[in-house]
């Protein structure tokens, strides 16, 4: 008997925990595949919701590949299905695998807590869904998918380059499976330079989307009225960023982090921090002070300092030892934790004053962050649809 069976499939928009016939919805979304200014043109009220709002389940990837992981391979499987058993203490999770690899991923992941674990054979080549799956947008009574054209962070023929050809199909083919309306953006990028209050205002670094390795040919201009477009944002606060030193071109999921309308998280490099970094934190922290948000609210900043890397258990040159890669799931904040003990328990308690009424997680992800990502690289959430008018 098969005790994770797949969902099964319906010809359905995802509205609210249960679901809503496309007939029903009339000419909310009148296709299941089109662009990101006809989907508005036809709804005029699709937006990116905030990761706080109410998730339908997490989305998450099994790592596929030994060519990428070597011999990590086995630790970062055991890192994804800890982080998987724990989100499903609060929402299911589905985690897709390569269909030979379902059977392994099923048998590590187990079944879950509360809320279970489904794992579903699509085709994959690494574990980082927030970049490569697709970025739900909401309108009243429904969701919808936008595909950002994933290109393998642009990075192919340099040292970054990985296979990413199955990854690149990904959010086409998980829509079609549950067969949400997909949209496609205007612009390449990932979920993980996309960073939203859920009311209009978005966060994103330069670095990773005006940056020819995605959309050449196309200035600061064009491709903010693409994600505006796409996502339903009023406004987009940028900050500069740092290209070429990592594989993502320094993703804002990274760097900082709503909390929630007019509240930002802050991530400030740990002791004996790379320059670098510490010149874009710098740089970040005087963007957001200067800004103000879709409402023209000023900004509220708390840092989250990171750790010191003489202590942290986890080592490697792409190591992200970064607290605010964390994920909030339906009442809980699924956070890191590194090995240092001090910067560990301080990164717990900012965030549990931070999200009041949600339960802070910590999990050691040494082989997950090894790769240079963290908890949010490697989940993404379908949130409920909003009420129908």
């Amino acid at each position: 008997m098969d005790m994770n069976p797949r969902t099964s499939r319906r010809r359905v928009l995802q509205f609210g925990a249960a679901a809503v016939p496309l007939a029903a919805l009339g000419s909310a979304l009148p296709s299941l595949v089109q662009t990101a200014s006809a989907a508005q043109d036809a709804t005029g009220t699709l937006r990116m919701p905030a990761e706080t709002d109410r998730h339908v389940r997490t989305y998450m990837a099994w790592p596929a590949l030994s060519s990428v992981w070597g011999s990590g391979l086995s630790a970062v499987r055991r890192d994804i299905a800890e982080v998987a058993h724990t989100i499903s203490r609060y929402e299911p999770v589905v985690v897709l695998a390569r269909p030979g690899q379902v059977a392994e991923a099923r048998y590590q992941c187990g079944l879950g807590a509360y809320y279970g674990i489904q794992v579903i054979g699509i085709p994959n080549d690494d574990l980082w869904i927030r970049d490569f799956g697709p970025t739900f947008v909401v309108a009243p009574g429904a969701v919808a998918g936008v595909d950002t054209n994933f290109n393998g962070w642009g990075k192919a023929g340099t040292k970054y380059a990985q296979p990413f050809a199955n990854d690149a199909a990904a959010a086409r083919t998980l829509l079609a499976e549950y067969e949400v309306n997909r949209i496609r953006a205007g612009f390449v990028g990932e979920g993980g330079s996309l960073e939203t209050d859920g009311e209009g205002t978005l966060l994103a670094t330069v670095s990773s989307m005006v940056n020819a390795n995605r959309n050449p040919g196309m200035g600061q201009a064009q491709v903010e009225q693409a994600m505006k477009t796409a996502l339903g944002i009023d406004k987009v606060i940028w900050v500069p960023g740092l290209a070429g030193e990592d594989i993502t071109d320094c993703h804002i999921d990274c760097l900082a982090r709503f909390v929630g309308p007019g509240r930002v998280i802050l991530d400030k490099p740990g002791p004996v921090a790379d320059k670098k970094w510490v010149a874009v934190y710098e740089e970040t922290k005087r963007a957001l002070q200067s800004a103000t948000d879709a409402r023209g609210r000023r900004l509220s900043i708390t840092e989250l300092p990171g750790p010191d890397r003489r202590e942290i258990s986890g080592r490697g040159d792409e190591f992200l030892s970064s607290y605010t890669n964390y994920y909030t799931a339906n009442g809980a904040v699924i956070a890191p934790r590194f090995g240092d003990g001090y910067a560990d328990g301080v990164a717990y308690a900012i965030l549990q004053a931070a999200y009041p009424g949600y339960r802070v997680e910590q999990l050691l992800i040494d082989g997950i962050a090894s790769g240079g990502g963290g908890i949010h690289c490697a989940t993404q959430s379908h949130p409920a649809a909003p009420p129908a008018l």
